[in-house]
């Protein structure tokens, strides 16, 4: 199987081939963090070519958001760090390249820049170029002109003119204000030569800035957040006025090139096995695979006792009746239970569980070794495009990738002589599109419309032993409370912690020194950033009661009230 090492010309070819053109395997995945080698079996030949938008990430808190909303105007985009070397950035064929914001000066002796020659590249192939923030200084500053500390720093909402005509804000625009999203303390003072100053702000900083002979711009605020009003206005503009860009991303051809993708990859002779956790990834994943492939994709489902209430009858009910898929049930609830008796610490609960998990998924793949004559050949898998972003430090941050992988986005462990290929058909897409594709496929929408759960389960949430009392019966109280009031479609995840902190309290008369559950609801779009949901004050005093009288142990409940960021929306 000869190595390759050939760089795609079409983003969508580079597309399909990244998510299944050969696929990593999984010990490849485990030893090397998830930067591997990626070895070629058959050669995937998509034919859609819609225009991409290509944001070089220099390390802004907003990337993502600038990503999402340019999908949502249909049109497909990409993250890239902004220190990819030049080969990388033009295979993909980008019609536009966003320049990101970042935390950095440009000043720095270590600031991350766009590669030597990518300025040519562009213009030589009319690619128009957008800096944002960070992005626009970096411009001005690798292009001759001047960039230093500004002696007013601007943060927060700023209102900008547009001081003459231009092409970035359309005709007519003159004089016009807006409230706008600042964040940055150097500013641009000189511009390069063939520049214009096309927008200022209330301090007279540069706010726009615009080349069009060159197709470059810039603006030194953020249009992507909702704190700019008519952000998204002006990208709109940009993308479709200015760059001539077409809105041709659509989830039903999405979904139709990767059958074709997923079907010259899996030999018609070839087995391909999925995990179903129950949770709305892999079960889009599995659906899709099997509209692909059929019946040579094999699920199991593992019932480990750490699950939602009542959690096996209802996803089993619908991978059978709804999706028709072929699942094995396994419930190993006391094999696991048994395992994590009195067992407290978090990182020793993960890989109980994960060595668990691998002896029956272990025996699943021999079984089906046995009945097929053959060893299955690739593994299906949820991930998603935050997975990817998050397990991508951007540059500056003195990380690697391998560091920042999150545990529950490997399956290394696995025993290596399985030698299974990953197929990850949603590896570039948001929830909010897994979801859009889930109900393309005839997914239920109640079951879309579940909440995200994690991998190790309630353990995760019992921030102790979780076979000790009742604390593995809060999450039900919770969840239910939600449901009998009609919120839960409102919140993006909601889920009851079970703490291993002991209060004062008084129950019957007598004091007691119990447990205290924290509830924690929040809204999101993506789970890339969240804000804590607020319950009215009788929703929470209905659901503290229930608690404290329904569950032995526990006399106090606290909700938790933090944003992410600062905190992850789970707690371990």
């Amino acid at each position: 199987m000869a190595r390759t090492t050939e760089i795609e010309t079409s983003g969508w070819r580079r597309f399909a081939k990244e998510v299944y053109g050969g696929g990593r395997t999984v010990d490849e995945e485990s030893e090397n963090g998830g930067c591997v080698e990626r070895e070629e079996t058959r050669e995937p030949t998509p034919t859609m070519k819609p225009d991409t938008v290509l944001i070089l990430d220099f390390g802004s808190q907003y990337t993502h958001l600038i990503t999402r909303r340019i999908r949502s105007l249909n049109v497909f985009s990409l993250v890239l760090s902004g220190t990819s070397s030049l080969t990388q950035i033009s295979s993909h064929n980008p019609r536009v390249v966003i320049l990101s914001g970042g935390p950095h000066s440009v000043h720095a002796p270590d600031a991350p820049s766009f590669p030597d020659g990518f300025v040519e590249w562009a213009e030589g192939n009319g690619v128009h170029v957008l800096g944002i923030c960070y992005g626009l200084q970096l411009i001005v500053q690798r292009l001759g002109g001047v960039v230093v500390e500004g002696e007013s720093k601007e943060y927060g909402k700023m209102e900008i003119e547009v001081k003459r005509e231009s092409e970035i804000f359309g005709k007519g625009r003159v004089g016009e204000k807006q409230v706008v999203w600042m964040s940055h303390g150097d500013e641009a003072v000189k511009l390069p030569h063939g520049f214009e100053v096309v927008a200022q702000s209330a301090q007279g900083a540069v706010a726009a800035l615009e080349n069009r002979e060159r197709r470059i711009y810039g603006l030194q605020y953020h249009p992507e957040v909702t704190h700019s009003p008519k952000g998204m206005e002006t990208l709109k503009h940009f993308l479709f006025d200015v760059c001539g860009v077409s809105a041709d991303w659509k989830m039903e051809d999405l979904m139709e090139e990767e059958i074709k993708v997923i079907n010259k990859t899996v030999a018609a002779d070839e087995h391909v096995i999925c995990a179903l956790s129950g949770g709305v990834d892999s079960t889009v994943a599995a659906t899709l695979v099997h509209k692909a492939i059929g019946d040579r994709l094999h699920c199991i489902f593992v019932d480990n006792g750490l699950l939602r209430y009542k959690e096996q009858e209802r996803v089993m009910d619908t991978f059978e009746r709804d999706l028709h898929l072929p699942v094995t049930c396994v419930d190993a609830s006391e094999q696991f239970l048994s395992q994590l008796k009195g067992v407290v610490d978090p990182e020793a609960k993960r890989k109980i569980i994960g060595k668990e998990f691998i002896n029956i998924f272990d025996e699943f793949a021999k079984e089906l070794e046995k009945k097929h004559g053959k060893k299955p050949a690739f593994l299906v898998q949820g991930t998603l495009y935050p997975d990817v972003i998050e397990s991508c430090p951007p540059p500056g941050t003195d990380r690697t990738h391998s560091h920042t992988i999150k545990s529950h986005h490997n399956v290394g462990g696995l025993p290596k002589d399985m030698k299974l290929k990953l197929i990850e058909p949603l590896k570039l897409l948001f929830k909010d599109e897994v979801r859009e594709m889930g109900r393309i496929l005839n997914v239920p929408v109640g079951f879309l419309k579940r909440h995200p759960f994690p991998g190790p389960g309630l353990a995760v949430r019992v921030l102790g032993d979780v076979t000790q009392g009742n604390a593995l019966e809060v999450d039900e109280i919770f969840i239910q409370s939600i449901r009998d009031a009609g919120l839960y479609d409102s919140i993006w995840q909601a889920f009851a912690v079970f703490l291993p902190v002991r209060s004062v309290g008084v129950q019957g008369d007598k004091r007691t020194h119990s447990h205290v559950v924290a509830l924690r609801a929040v809204t999101s779009q993506d789970g890339m950033t969240a804000d804590w949901f607020n319950f009215e004050h009788k929703f929470l005093d209905d659901v503290s009661r229930k608690i404290c009288n329904s569950v032995q142990g526990v006399n106090r409940v606290v909700q938790d009230i933090t944003s992410k960021p600062p905190s992850t929306i789970e707690w371990e």
